[in-house]
């Protein structure tokens, strides 16, 4: 990462950057810190994946919610993991695949799906 922490508009101004792997994952430590930027999303207890569960109003909502994330995903080309359970709660789960474990660009679409919530 450029710097320790970043704010939620710093990374919400970003793009994902392919990842092939190679990359190092963020240690805990980093991964801690950087958690203030997104208030609301839950990293595990290894560090390796943040999660974040909205509650909707209706099943409908909860569709039309996870497809803008969809959007915001593919723009990105980073693809969180996407769950609509009960017909009311919407769960993302966000993970850097390639390196098993979190990097900048989790924390960027992140950003950018609490951004979505917002709007909607």
């Amino acid at each position: 990462m450029s710097s320790p922490t970043q704010t939620a508009d710093e990374l919400r101004g970003k793009r994902c950057l392919p990842c092939e792997g190679g990359v190092p994952k963020m240690t805990p430590d980093e991964v801690a810190a950087q958690m203030s930027a997104v208030p609301g999303w839950e990293a595990n207890e290894d560090a390796t994946l943040i999660r974040r569960e909205w509650t909707v109003k209706h099943f409908a909502e909860g569709l039309a919610f996870l497809n803008r994330i969809g959007e915001v995903a593919e723009e990105d080309n980073h693809h969180p993991d996407l769950h609509l359970v009960g017909y009311r709660k919407v769960i993302v789960e966000l993970t850097t695949h390639a390196i098993d474990g979190l990097s900048e660009n989790d924390f960027i679409l992140a950003a950018k799906i609490d951004a979505v919530r917002e709007d909607g």
